[in-house]
């Protein structure tokens, strides 16, 4: 065998490069404020209102299964979601002046949803003996549904009071055509008035989670184990807003294009 083919055996043997690629250059832009003027001036706005955003300690226990079973809990990783915020209102009810909508001070927020956690570990080798293992990752849903109170005032949690509209219905009935000593039981005025109010709504703020992961019974090193107890803590922190009507001072503001629009 020649020279040359010892270079190309030895080039045959080594790992190939990585693969090059060829930019696409990019054209900037220029961009600059765009010239607004003073529009009509606006006098109410609909828009979301935070009524509370509390902050609610959820305690969970619960045990979990790992197939196949454990040598080792490498990582944890957890998410929650929300499947349901609802506010009930709670008595005393105090009525808008001049109206048939009321405000209320105390309310139960109703939560519910799951944590959805990933538990990576490790498993024992299938060789007898051998040093190594195999990571694996086991998924589980943990639900959780509960309520908490939300007062108004001092150190309350309700930061603006919700409002709903009450309905009413109201009959008339009438005499009898013939004479007027005897009521007409076929013939009535029905009056009803029903008000559609903006439904107060959730939004997902922020999840801590604090929790201790143990086997039950403890195992021996290197043993195998397939059931983890877990005590978590979740303090949930949500956003409860309601869309209301208010009423400000300020003057809308419309883009001065040039050009776009046809000339007075």
């Amino acid at each position: 065998m020649g020279s040359n083919d010892n270079i190309q055996a030895n080039q045959a043997m080594d790992p190939p490069g990585p693969c090059s690629v060829t930019p696409t250059p990019l054209t900037p832009f220029t961009s600059a404020n765009t010239a607004t003027v003073a529009g009509p001036t606006v006098r109410r706005i609909k828009v979301p209102v935070v009524l509370a955003e509390p902050t609610i300690q959820i305690p969970i226990e619960t045990t979990i299964t790992l197939t196949p079973a454990a040598t080792e809990i490498k990582r944890v990783k957890k998410n929650v979601f929300l499947d349901q915020v609802k506010l009930v209102p709670v008595a005393p009810f105090t009525r808008v002046d001049g109206t048939d909508f009321f405000t209320f001070q105390r309310a139960k927020l109703f939560i519910a949803g799951h944590i959805r956690k990933d538990i990576e570990f490790t498993t024992a080798g299938t060789t007898p003996g051998a040093c190594t293992v195999s990571l694996t990752d086991t998924v589980v849903d943990i639900p959780f549904t509960g309520f908490t109170e939300l007062t108004a005032g001092e150190g309350g949690t309700l930061i603006n009071l919700p409002i709903l509209g009450i309905n009413e219905s109201s009959e008339s009935s009438f005499l009898s055509d013939t004479n007027n000593l005897n009521a007409r039981l076929d013939k009535f005025f029905f009056n009803n008035l029903v008000k559609f109010n903006e439904q107060p709504f959730g939004e997902l703020v922020a999840a801590n989670f604090f929790e201790l992961d143990f086997a039950t019974p403890e195992p021996a090193p290197e043993a195998t184990f397939s059931t983890l107890t877990e005590k978590l803590v979740l303090e949930l922190t949500v956003k409860v807003l309601q869309t209301q009507q208010l009423t400000i001072t300020a003057t809308s503001v419309v883009p001065n294009l040039p050009g776009l629009t046809p000339p007075v």
